[in-house]
């Protein structure tokens, strides 16, 4: 990486407090948002969760290093703007990433925040400081990374292993905020401390998230809002009914036929649909019988009818990829001619159920003796509903399968033990890039790697792509990576689902992000006006 590739942040202007418009100071901040939420997270630690029940509340609690620019609904290393750094510079070599940070900005308990906190954030992730995390889903984002050292109070510089093209983008995820050195991870999980536009204010589970304007926030003239009320309503049809009837705000997640009953009793309501890039797949843990048999795998992968998936939950309107969101929405995925060739993928499902039943005959199984197994899932209707259709296509290859519902605080620590068989699982791309999607999934003993996938030639193939500056070559490295996820039974994915998300007409100033759900949570221009 020589000098004409070193970045330096031409945007740091605009977050700069002295070049606040006018005009946005002078807008009233009013008004108490009120988000019809979909489930109850085990704790509020943005570090410690995994799922956006507990990403998109507590995001405005925060700020990042950097963050992908609010109103760009596309992220990309373009829409990266400062935060709490002022700008960012690498070295020639693409070794060490240096931040100067902002000055004067405090903590929501008063403290200043210095450069000390980030390093004991990032000390955290990896594992090397004296707190420790009690789930750590994503060390391995981070296992390139050497050491954070400080520069005084304001400057800080990442010390990397080797160049990774992907670690600006990590930084700027919904999933890296700074956390505050003086506070224990313990507390954060209870009752987060940021720096953020809104404060926290109460967790009740299954019940609300509650946050409220931060009045000191470092940026002048925001938040707008007054505060954000996170009301827990797990069963889709309440929720969308607590949409109808104005009681909420804003709702994420709606589904094509909920969507039809959306425009039809309330037509003033603003739709918007985009992919969504969390793929619905399946796991299958490699490491018990009978599943630790390769030819199992194989036929649990022909028998699947990916579009049957996307036809009945999403009226053909979600996207068959691999592990990554396919174009056009996606930048890294495989395009759909590469992805109808993959092995169990195409039309010929009928053909592949055949060969499916012979391999199954071939270990043992068949008509006259059936493989019974549960399927595990998390207690979500997103998660249930492809499970009841998996057990019917299993049905096709002699394996009779029973729903096992996991409540959300179980169901992480559950397939983190790979304390299961088979699952229906939701895979989150929370940054549009190979680098966390591969090595928090795939690679060999990845915190995540739930189904104990392990291939040391697609780790090293993973490690290349991360290093390659062209893109054109790195897009090529990952479209193998992707085959060979395929081949091997990795996880299979399913589909990816079109999601859309409504609200009513006096929320202005929202944008919906197309290929992170994660990332464009924080929500400090928004405002509600009558």
């Amino acid at each position: 990486m020589n000098g004409k590739l070193r970045i330096v942040a031409a945007a740091m202007g605009l977050l700069a407090p002295n070049l606040v418009c006018v005009s946005a100071l002078a807008q009233k901040s009013d008004g108490i948002l009120r988000v019809a939420h979909f489930d109850s997270p085990a704790s509020v630690s943005l570090l410690e969760e995994s799922t956006v029940a507990v990403n998109r509340p507590m995001m405005g609690v925060f700020n990042n290093l950097v963050m992908y620019k609010q109103d760009v609904p596309q992220n990309s290393p373009r829409s990266i703007v400062p935060e709490l750094a002022t700008s960012w510079a690498y070295n020639e070599e693409g070794t060490e990433l240096t931040m100067p940070l902002r000055k004067g900005v405090k903590w929501h308990d008063g403290k200043a925040f210095t450069s000390a906190d980030v390093k004991c954030t990032w000390d955290l992730l990896m594992g090397t400081g004296a707190e420790k995390l009690r789930i750590n889903p994503r060390k391995g984002w981070y296992s390139n990374l050497d050491k954070v050292t400080t520069n005084g109070d304001y400057e800080v510089t990442f010390h990397l292993k080797r160049p990774q093209v992907a670690f600006l983008g990590l930084l700027a995820s919904g999933w890296s905020p700074v956390y505050p050195c003086h506070v224990s991870p313990q507390q954060m999980r209870q009752h987060p401390i940021g720096t953020g536009p809104f404060k926290f204010v109460e967790f009740k589970p299954n019940e609300y998230i509650k946050i409220e304007k931060n009045p000191d926030y470092w940026k002048p003239g925001a938040p707008h809002l007054n505060g954000i009320e996170w009301v827990i309503v797990k069963n889709m049809s309440t929720r969308t009914l607590t949409f109808l009837a104005g009681k909420t705000d804003l709702i994420y997640g709606v589904t094509p036929p909920v969507l039809k009953q959306v425009k039809a009793e309330k037509p003033e309501a603003i739709c918007e649909s985009t992919p969504a890039n969390v793929s619905r797949n399946m796991l299958i843990n490699r490491a018990v019988p009978p599943f630790d048999n390769a030819d199992i795998r194989r036929a649990i992968m022909l028998t699947l009818d990916r579009k049957a998936f996307n036809d009945i939950l999403y009226e053909g309107k979600g996207t068959i990829g691999e592990a990554l969101l396919p174009p056009p929405a996606g930048l890294w995925g495989m395009p759909a001619d590469m992805v109808a060739k993959l092995p169990g993928y195409g039309d010929d499902v009928e053909q592949r159920r055949a060969e499916a039943r012979k391999i199954m005959e071939k270990v043992g199984y068949g008509p006259d003796k059936h493989l019974s197994v549960k399927i595990t899932t998390r207690d979500v209707s997103y998660y249930r509903d492809p499970a009841v259709i998996l057990i019917d296509q299993l049905k096709h290859i002699y394996i009779d399968a029973e729903l096992q519902p996991i409540d959300t605080t179980q169901w992480y620590p559950t397939v983190m033990r790979k304390d299961y068989k088979l699952a229906v699982n939701i895979t989150e791309s929370e940054v549009d890039d190979p680098d966390p999607m591969f090595y928090e999934n795939y690679v060999c003993g990845a915190q995540r790697n739930y189904t104990n996938y392990c291939n040391s030639a697609v780790d090293k193939l993973v490690d290349q792509q991360s290093v390659e500056s062209d893109m054109t070559k790195r897009r090529h490295l990952v479209w193998q990576i992707e085959q060979k996820l395929a081949e091997d039974v990795a996880r299979p994915i399913l589909f990816f689902p079109e999601g859309t998300t409504c609200w009513q007409p006096k929320l202005k100033g929202l944008t919906v992000m197309v290929n992170s759900i994660y990332n464009g949570s924080r929500f400090e221009d928004l405002r509600l006006e009558d």
